[in-house]
């Protein structure tokens, strides 16, 4: 990837980061409130390093190397910037087992946002399939069989790997559910001590940072530039948290946004994972698009509120 490139997948992520943590970053301005200033700093500050370091630079670094285990842990960082064709063959054969696995996890978080999730209605028809949140699991079940179906015929564990995707949505949906119920016996309790209110903080973070991550490989599969991009959307987020948090609240419609683009790219890391070509521009440009529409769309709603 040239420089060219790489500056749209650059800023692709850490847009892509910055509105699907919108959730998280509301969570923590809650808590945030209930804690001291020098535990607010110390959370803002250390917190941030954790999340940039620890959990959106360790975690992708952990899955390649999980997908590429011959390459050893320090060439699994590396690998994308290596010219060895021993590498770039072992990242090409593994590369679709990760991105079907990832796009299954993103399309199941589509589906469930859409079907089940408490929104503001941002196109016609998401009222309707709310209403039908039943058929989330006739759905989600259908489109890993058709994925499964079609992925055996050509490698069976590209199929294994979508079923992993499956299966780590499942399991993530529990954690933040948990997450969720905790933060409303935080917010009643209000008893927890400061270190405790940041190491349930650093949890949640890393629960909702999860989707950031998986949502990063269709971008790139380089892990430096996951860690730069999303590293800057985590820098992004705390800032709102610190400052902008309720006017965040206004823009009603980017939670749609972000949504959409989970589709969009869950669907194109399918594709590509499945042997279509996709240039290294398209995951930066529906992400730019789509959010942007729904970013004028809430300036819209809120323009209108104002109008009274």
């Amino acid at each position: 990837m040239d420089l060219f490139s790489i500056i749209p997948v650059i800023l692709g992520l850490s847009l892509f980061e910055t509105i699907s943590s919108i959730d998280n970053a509301v969570i923590n301005a809650d808590v945030l409130a209930t804690m001291s200033q020098k535990a607010r700093k110390w959370f803002l500050v250390w917190g941030l390093l954790f999340a940039v370091f620890i959990v959106r630079g360790f975690l992708p670094w952990l899955i390649v190397w999980a997908t590429n285990p011959n390459l050893g842990f320090i060439g699994s960082l590396t690998a994308t910037f290596s010219q060895d064709p021993r590498i770039i063959a072992a990242i090409e054969t593994s590369a679709p087992i990760l991105l079907i696995g990832g796009g299954i996890f993103l399309i199941f978080i589509f589906f469930h946002w859409l079907f089940l999730e408490e929104k503001h209605f941002g196109l016609i028809g998401e009222k309707f399939i709310f209403s039908q949140g039943i058929w989330f699991y006739a759905v989600v079940s259908i489109i890993l069989a058709i994925i499964v179906w079609e992925s055996i015929h050509i490698n069976p564990l590209f199929a294994f790997g979508a079923v992993v995707g499956s299966t780590a949505f499942f399991i993530t949906h529990g954690f933040k559910q948990n997450a969720e119920k905790a933060e409303l016996n935080l917010m009643k309790k209000g008893n927890m001590s400061d270190i405790s209110k940041i190491l349930y903080l650093e949890v949640i973070d890393t629960t909702f940072s999860i989707d950031g991550v998986i949502g990063a490989f269709a971008f790139t599969l380089s892990v430096p530039l996951i860690i730069l991009g999303n590293g800057l959307g985590a820098f992004i987020v705390r800032e709102f948290t610190i400052r902008n948090i309720d006017t965040i609240k206004k823009y009603v419609y980017l939670k749609n946004g972000a949504m959409y683009s989970v589709f969009f790219l869950g669907f194109i890391m399918i594709l590509d994972g499945l042997g279509l070509t996709i240039p290294h521009w398209l995951s930066p440009a529906v992400t730019f698009l789509v959010i942007g529409y729904f970013f004028w769309k809430s300036m819209r709603h809120r323009r209108n509120v104002a109008e009274g």
